[in-house]
């Protein structure tokens, strides 16, 4: 495809976008923006989070670690069925009968300020720096095939698509991306579903022989249990992979705010049940991607590895026009399906969380420093996208996204459940220094690890974290009363 297309295409694309968000917004208030007035379809939902779930990141880097890794991600992936039974069990009830519209409340109701503030915070750090992650990961890849050649630098790149993003979220918010996320959702799959088909073909494999065929490969082992001090052993990432799922939905805003649009509790655990399905399936397919284009790739001679490889061979012409508009068309819609909810959930954080607006002024007021915030957070998503232009080497992404989210969501983690499962009140205004304190001393355990116990730690620095922090709740507990 020629970038002058590519770009026509992403203008159509958000063309539909920005239409939706004409036909779903109605009177721009905080309620509609933070909770969608609480009637969301939950089928709606729970497609649309799969796009949200999935994003960039898996589009590109899930079917690059198949040549080195083989199915062994799909471990992690079994252990995100427990972590969303944990979440449509435990949480979603407990978060319906508070009736929260930020679930970083619950902590203040259960130990106080600091702790609320504190796990805001650390919720608001993850998703900067992971939003941006997965954003940059597809701006970098738009980058190279597109604006390049236009001579674009990459800094007006990633500010046209946040100036995008924010046109068709900046007025309904929440209830404007329920129905984006979908339409994104529906582009994605259909995109990984034809580039299987495309590929199988070329590689003359029938749709019938192709569970035949990815069983046969070398690539496709699922299942590590010869060495429990690998990071690829089968209970640690099974283990961690229950944990990220709790943590990374069940305790982020923004994968939670969509469920708390759902009209009631029974159809935001439908919503998880149904998601849970669906995306262990996409997931599965994505790896069986992996595998076909690293064949193919050895077929016709394309030298591309990791996150490079989806890209140079969907882009190569090889697979026709069509298949080239379908990737485009999927990773787009992978990158702002994730990126979208993501500005809208630190927006609401930030406002209720941060500066209690909600409490402190009259609902026009409170629309005004929204709007603005939204702007705030959009310019600084782009800030941090530059930086990662110039800091990130490492050409696997997925790797690196969720050892950070071990490190940033750990406290959370350990908050929550001390909150669930004692009884227990804290010192809290020790809160803050035990949250900093524990990320600090997992990292020091964890690059030492290896000398230290023969052990790495990869995924699990998650559980430790969250560990050391439960422990440093222990200490300054004080008797209930």
């Amino acid at each position: 495809m020629q970038p002058y297309q590519i770009l026509l295409l992403i203008a159509g694309y958000f063309g539909v976008l920005i239409l939706i968000s004409h036909l779903t917004s109605r009177g721009g208030t905080n309620d509609e923006f933070f909770k969608a007035n609480r009637q969301s379809p939950w089928y709606l939902v729970a497609f649309g989070m799969i796009g949200a779930s999935l994003s960039g990141v898996t589009f590109i880097s899930i079917p690059g670690t198949v040549a080195e890794q083989g199915f062994s991600y799909f471990q992690v992936v079994l252990g995100y069925t427990v972590g969303y039974a944990v979440i449509g069990l435990v949480l979603l009830p407990l978060y319906y009968r508070l009736n929260l519209t930020s679930i970083y409340t619950y902590l203040e109701t259960r130990f106080g300020k600091y702790s609320y503030k504190t796990g805001a915070s650390f919720f608001l750090l993850s998703r900067v720096v992971g939003s941006s992650f997965r954003l940059f990961l597809v701006a970098n890849v738009l980058q190279l095939i597109v604006f390049d050649a236009m001579g674009v630098p990459f800094y007006v790149t990633v500010s046209l698509t946040i100036l995008l993003i924010w046109l068709y979220t900046f007025r309904s918010g929440i209830n404007t991306i329920v129905w984006t996320d979908t339409l994104q959702t529906l582009f994605m799959l259909t995109a990984l579903g034809i580039t299987i088909v495309f590929i199988s073909e070329d590689l003359g494999i029938s749709i019938s022989g192709l569970m035949g065929y990815l069983a046969d490969s070398e690539m496709s082992k699922m299942f590590f249990f010869d060495d429990w001090k690998s990071r690829d052993y089968f209970f640690k990432q099974f283990i961690s992979g229950a944990f990220i799922a709790i943590v990374m939905t069940g305790l982020d805003q923004d994968m939670m705010q969509k469920n708390l649009t759902c009209k009631n509790l029974k159809d935001a655990q439908k919503n998880m049940f149904w998601f849970t399905i669906i995306l262990t399936i996409a997931n599965f397919m994505f790896l069986a991607l992996g595998l076909l284009l690293t064949d193919y790739a050895e077929l016709i001679g394309i030298d591309a590895i990791k996150d490079d490889l989806f890209p140079a061979i969907a882009t190569s012409g090889e697979l026709g026009i069509g298949v080239a508009i379908l990737f485009i068309l999927g990773l787009i819609a992978a990158a702002y399906s994730s990126a979208d909810s993501a500005l809208t959930a630190l927006t609401t954080s930030f406002s209720i969380d941060i500066l209690d607006i909600e409490k402190k002024y009259d609902e026009q007021k409170q629309v005004r420093l929204r709007k603005m915030i939204h702007i705030g957070v959009s310019l600084l998503i782009i800030v941090v996208m530059l930086i990662f232009r110039y800091a990130i080497q490492d050409k696997s992404v997925i790797n690196k996204l969720f050892e950070f989210a071990g490190y940033t969501y750990g406290p959370l983690l350990a908050l929550y459940s001390f909150g669930l499962f004692t009884k227990w009140q804290v010192r809290d205004k020790l809160v803050p220094w035990i949250a900093v304190a524990s990320p600090i001393l997992s990292y020091l355990i964890s690059i030492n690890s290896l000398a230290w116990f023969g052990f790495e730690f990869g995924f699990f620095i998650l559980i430790l974290n969250g560990f050391l922090t439960f422990l440093g709740l222990i200490l300054i507990r004080r008797k209930h009363h």
